[in-house]
């Protein structure tokens, strides 16, 4: 699946060294505004201990892990929606993205270079806001001008749709995101095309200094406390730490969180929101040859997730030969959860539960 995930937040707030942390993709990262111009891309792996267990029991040739898409866009700044610091072209590559990693600076040091002179989230995170806001108001007075011409000629649909989007540019302009626009989703589809900036999920990415990385401070609830107006997710992390344990093998990694106190780092714990923030789930198929983890959204049929391997397996769709993972685990084979009656035979409308291994049969 091509999910993306772009990091976002004001120069000098961590963004580079939070991408290069997590793909090892060696994006540049200097103390000064827009050294990053094109966006970075990196498929990363999505950490799950269920596909270490797995391939414990199996043991199979390889393993194959989730993986999940973040780009790094550059930073933006007040009156990027004007184009100020290559500010539309970075917006236009927020745009393409599904979910909104907005990394916020909750550090004080003098060293590194803060764009608006000061430490203050509430601000930070207000700018950023404010900019989509005005790009997506942008893009919706283009679309009330296009309607006007169109709903000239009385086309019930037309007016209705002007009406719709007249409120949204309404909305937007009182600095509103589109995300508290009130629209079913029938109105949605008067302006779904447009792929507005403010209707996209967020989450907040606190960067925070090696003293507070395990009990936070204060500018990391007043992130927490903008997040929970829509419910979004807040992860802490520390920029430098991360890019420490980058460069560790898993042995050292472990003894490295261990000595700081941490059960997982920042990164493992920000990808894993990301990927639950996407609505995304993992099943598993488990053999000789290699134990892989297959990435579904939450609510996909059995038929249309074989044909996340294969197109030719969702055609010719016979069965899902199906073991939940805490059966497969604490039985210890494919061959033992058969013989105790635990894998099941699903069919077309079974909805695939996370962790789930299968095998799917199928007529080519």
């Amino acid at each position: 699946m091509s999910l993306k995930c772009g990091i976002v937040g004001l120069p000098n707030v961590g963004k580079s060294t939070l991408f290069n942390a997590l793909s090892n993709a060696g994006a540049e990262s200097a103390n000064f505004p827009f050294c990053t111009i094109d966006p970075n891309v990196g498929l990363v792996h999505v950490p799950d201990a269920r596909q270490d267990t797995l391939a414990d029991l199996v043991e199979p040739k390889q393993t194959v892990p989730a993986t999940i898409e973040f780009v790094d866009i550059a930073g933006l700044v007040k009156g990027a929606s004007e184009g100020k610091g290559k500010g539309n072209a970075f917006l236009s590559h927020i745009r393409e993205v599904d979910l909104i990693v907005h990394v916020v600076r909750c550090f004080d040091d003098d060293d590194i270079i803060h764009v608006e002179g000061s430490v203050d989230p509430e601000r930070d995170i207000r700018i950023i806001e404010d900019e989509l806001i005005l790009k997506d108001l942008e893009s919706v007075e283009k679309r009330v001008e296009k309607l006007k011409k169109d709903a000239k000629g009385g086309d019930k649909k037309m007016v209705a749709n002007l009406n719709i989007v007249e409120r949204l540019s309404e909305h937007l302009s009182d600095g509103k995101t589109a995300r508290t626009f009130e629209a079913d989703t029938e109105e949605r589809e008067a302006y779904k095309d447009l792929f507005l900036l403010t209707e996209k999920p967020v989450l907040y990415a606190c960067n925070v200094s090696e003293e507070d990385v395990n009990d936070g401070n204060d500018w990391v609830e007043t992130v927490k406390k903008i997040a929970s107006e829509f419910d979004d997710t807040v992860v802490m992390f520390c920029a430098k730490i991360e890019a420490e344990i980058a460069e560790l093998e898993p042995e050292e990694k472990e003894m490295f969180l261990e000595e700081m106190g941490l059960d997982k780092s920042g990164l493992d714990r920000l990808i894993r929101s990301a990927y639950q923030n996407l609505g995304l789930i993992t099943y598993f198929t488990a053999g000789p040859k290699e134990v892989r983890a297959w990435t579904i959204t939450k609510g996909t049929k059995a038929p249309q997730a074989a044909g996340v391997i294969h197109t030719d397996f969702e055609k010719g769709f016979i069965r899902a030969e199906t073991i939940a993972y805490n059966d497969y685990v604490s039985l210890g084979s494919e061959k033992a959860a058969r013989e105790a009656g635990k894998m099941r035979q699903e069919g077309k409308e079974y909805i695939v539960q996370d962790g789930d291994v299968m095998l799917f049969r199928f007529n080519v």
